[in-house]
């Protein structure tokens, strides 16, 4: 590997900002942390698309990345989200499940109510010849998780189903956002989709049983999808809910490229409708920021107060892809890191 990014200096938030009512910046979730922005890489080794959860049983935080390290899906925990340990011992999926002919990527684990963990992560499917999205489960968060005789959506025709993320709606209820793959049956260029005419990427959402976690509730429903500000796809989307608004969380540009970016959009209920933030203020993150390159596919803690996302170790995707931190800072429906 090339070297890594050297380390960021941590930013402070100005402690006006932090006082302020207007302001939220939660230390809810967690131990308490010094208020920064962004720091980082870290996890200085190659693990993509992370995911976030925190554990109270445990008092740890948990970090799923992307398969690697001969791993299906990696884990990393920290006591305090400053320094991490990546488990390398640990594979939380080891069995990706009979429908899958693994390739396993976007791992996301939320805990339900009644303390079982549940994952979802998105497989090549061995039959369809494209991208599904499965769930696995388990009693403890590091695993191993038990995956599912089926995948839980594929979207074939549309080009597969990728990126799902788990939503905690104030009022008990769950739902699950998650990406049909349109870019997988572009015309090529830019992430395969920088020809036109350009594919739709829509980003979905979908309720499932607060019971288990996965059984659907109703159909699913289209929230956003990309236009041509976006380039050529969206996708990762992280949807939280922060003082009275949803933020749904996503990336934009091309992963394999420095057009990779972390922006979001916002509205007042989960199903929308949902209006893209724009310049100033978004995207929330663009290469060159913190002197980062490509920094996207974020996952937020449940309650808004920190981020994980991924970025290059150095030049390009070849060099890998490390886990990077950050405090948000919410005002309205602004937000900033």
């Amino acid at each position: 590997m090339p070297p890594s990014l050297a380390s960021l200096l941590a930013v402070s938030l100005p402690a006006l900002i932090s006082a302020s009512p207007l302001f939220f910046n939660s230390s809810s979730i967690g131990p308490h942390l010094d208020k920064r922005s962004v720091s980082g890489p870290a996890i200085n080794s190659n693990f993509p698309d992370p995911s976030l959860i925190w554990v109270p049983s445990e008092n740890l935080w948990y970090a799923y990345g992307t398969n690697g390290n001969g791993k299906n899906v990696q884990v990393a925990t920290s006591a305090n989200f400053n320094a991490w340990t990546l488990q390398g011992s640990v594979d939380a999926l080891p069995n990706s499940g009979s429908w899958s002919a693994g390739n396993v990527w976007a791992p996301m684990v939320a805990q339900l109510d009644n303390g079982q963990f549940v994952m979802y992560y998105a497989a090549t499917s061995s039959s369809l010849n494209t991208h599904c999205i499965g769930v696995a489960t388990s009693s403890t968060a590091r695993g191993p998780y038990t995956p599912q005789s089926q995948p839980w959506v594929c979207h074939e025709t549309q080009g597969g189903s990728i990126d799902a993320a788990f939503h905690h709606h104030p009022d008990g209820t769950k739902w699950v956002v998650y990406k049909i793959d349109g870019n997988s049956l572009g015309n090529g260029g830019t992430c395969n989709n920088g020809v036109p005419p350009y594919k739709s990427t829509p980003l979905m959402l979908q309720q499932v049983s607060a019971a288990d976690g996965f059984t659907k509730i109703g159909g699913e429903t289209q929230v956003l999808d990309r236009d041509d500000g976006d380039g050529p796809l969206i996708e990762a989307p992280s949807l939280i809910h922060v003082n009275g608004v949803w933020f749904l969380f996503f990336s934009s540009g091309c992963y394999a490229e420095t057009t990779y970016d972390l922006s979001y959009a916002y509205a007042t209920n989960v199903k929308g409708p949902y209006t893209k933030k724009r310049a100033p203020v978004a995207p929330t993150l663009v290469t060159g920021d913190y002197g980062l390159k490509a920094p996207g596919s974020a996952c937020f803690a449940k309650d808004g107060s920190k981020v994980v996302f991924h970025a290059f170790l150095g030049n390009d995707i070849n060099s890998g892809r490390g886990m990077w931190t950050g405090i948000p800072t919410f005002s309205g429906t602004d937000v900033t890191l």
